[in-house]
């Protein structure tokens, strides 16, 4: 799908990024995504996944494209067209919303109330050289709509696991719509959240891609799920969850 310069790879990366797919026909590719690995881009100097595309490329140097991107600390499932054709198909399907993206977050505190809908307009801004979106009033300069779904799946004392669903595609918007009730994701040092639980440090943001359908080239609505990674799981379970 592309004549780009290939990205020389180490065996031990190609092994890694082949060891990452939990899903591949031909059109489409779905990998979970550690957390800490880049999408696109960044200014880490470090290999991306998109640059570790680059170990399925075919013999007349094309190779899948990523179909949308998860911020660098979230991991979980992500897509990448193989064909050009069917990168056009889910750019357009993604464009028209018709993807549906799943995530587990764990917080401090269950919101209140345990479920519902954030309706809040996010604006970018720029502090030095870091991107933060905020919470602004739906007619100011900038505004773009930004709607949420929340549910609490489970609670105590120290803490909560919630099921989210971004029902619009701004950047960081789970992170900021859950911020701005109040309980931003814990490890989520940018939004306020919290670095240290009652059991222990967070590890990283506690946020997680879980579940992903979205219309497949061929026909019908696929459905690719990713099981949380280590470190999610045991904060999870520690916390009583």
């Amino acid at each position: 799908m592309t004549t780009r310069q290939p990205v020389a790879l180490s065996e031990e990366e190609i092994a890694a990024v082949r060891s990452w797919v939990i899903h591949e026909d031909a059109h489409v590719i779905a990998f979970s995504k550690p957390s800490g690995l880049s999408s696109q881009g960044g200014r880490i100097k470090a290999h991306t996944l998109d640059d570790l595309l680059w170990a399925f490329a075919r013999s007349n140097g094309k190779r899948p494209e990523l179909v949308h991107r998860l911020d660098r600390d979230t991991s979980g499932v992500i897509l990448a067209a193989k064909t050009k054709p069917a990168a056009g198909f889910l750019g357009k399907a993604l464009q028209m919303r018709r993807f549906r993206k799943q995530y587990l977050a764990l917080l401090s505190a269950a919101p209140e109330p345990g479920s519902g809908t954030i309706d809040a307009p996010l604006r970018r801004e720029e502090i030095g050289r870091e991107s933060y979106m905020r919470v602004v009033a739906f007619d100011a300069p900038g505004a773009q709509g930004s709607q949420s779904r929340y549910r609490t799946l489970a609670s105590n004392d120290r803490g909560a696991v919630v099921e989210l669903e971004p029902l619009t595609g701004r950047m960081h918007q789970l992170r900021v719509h859950m911020a701005h009730l109040g309980r931003p994701l814990i490890g989520d040092v940018r939004y306020g959240g919290a670095l240290t639980t009652e059991v222990g440090p967070a590890p990283r943001l506690m946020l997680h891609a879980s579940k992903l359908s979205f219309p497949h080239p061929e026909g019908g609505t696929t459905t690719v799920e990713a099981p949380p990674p280590e470190d999610f799981a045991r904060l999870r379970t520690a916390l009583g969850l």
